[in-house]
């Protein structure tokens, strides 16, 4: 394959900054652009070096200049600023990994509108472990969605997460709720709360320390549990993820895709 130039938006941050050490072990990949909010205080610093490595010739900008035409766009940043990173890409016909978490509904509309005009990989975690997980949970929730089963889902994440619950953890309820056609949710508990209804997946967000993220979703019956575990111990397996996403859509016609496409897990 030939090599790929990228643009990570939100490359200052902590998966940017891993994104970027990341690439340097992948002779597929070149960073091409780094980019950040336009308040940001290292702007003009070289982007190896926010990395913690040697300097790569690329200093972080607030813009992707006019001149630089990347194969594809990492997003790895905060809800903020998608609106104008998602119309910048559908101008000038980037290609978008979108990896950022919390977004609105009207956000992602403007993503499904936006992948008419490129093609776009839209997933809550661009982890390899993750999406497999997610598709045991889905199998999972098919085959015990007849039998009784509870369905409780806990994550943790580390302290400087902004959003809960994770959109992972979110990802998780869905497939299963699809699967076992479970209509309600509810975010944790207190208080005298009563019998504990079947229809409905509980969300539980902790928060602590550095944890890159793990992610459990229990599925309680009478007289055994199932539990599914997943755990990631650094960032960089959603770097790699987001870096397989990108090469994925080097061929891709215009279309919205998630990482089960990228993994071929449908």
């Amino acid at each position: 394959m030939a090599t790929i130039r990228v643009a990570i938006h939100g490359a200052a941050g902590r998966m940017g900054q891993r994104l970027i050490a990341v690439a340097s072990g992948d002779k597929e990949i070149q960073i091409v652009a780094a980019l950040d909010r336009v308040e940001h205080p290292k702007l003009g610093v070289d982007a190896g070096f926010l990395a913690g490595m040697d300097p790569i010739g690329v200093p972080l900008a607030d813009a992707l200049p006019e001149n630089c035409q990347p194969n594809a766009m990492i997003d790895f940043s905060l809800p903020a600023g998608a609106d104008e990173l998602i119309a910048l890409c559908a101008e000038r016909k980037i290609p978008l990994v979108m990896a950022t978490t919390g977004l609105k509904e009207s956000q992602k509309e403007k993503l499904r509108e936006a992948s008419r005009e490129i093609p776009i990989v839209f997933a809550p975690s661009m982890s390899t472990a993750v999406n497999l997980a997610m598709k045991l949970a889905q199998m999972a929730g098919k085959t015990l969605a007849d039998r009784d089963a509870d369905v409780e889902i806990l994550e943790r994440h580390h302290r400087f997460k902004v959003d809960a619950p994770s959109g992972t953890a979110l990802k998780f309820g869905e497939l299963v709720a699809d699967a076992m056609g479970i209509t309600q949710f509810r975010h944790g508990r207190e208080g005298v709360t009563g019998a504990r209804p079947h229809n409905e997946i509980a969300y539980h967000a902790i928060r602590t320390g550095d944890n890159p993220g793990e992610h459990t979703v229990i599925f309680g019956m009478m007289g055994e549990t199932l539990e599914l575990t997943v755990r990631c111990s650094s960032r960089d397996g959603y770097a790699n993820g987001a870096f397989a996403a990108a090469k994925f859509l080097q061929d891709k016609t215009n279309g919205l895709y998630d990482m089960f496409d990228v993994l071929g897990l449908k």
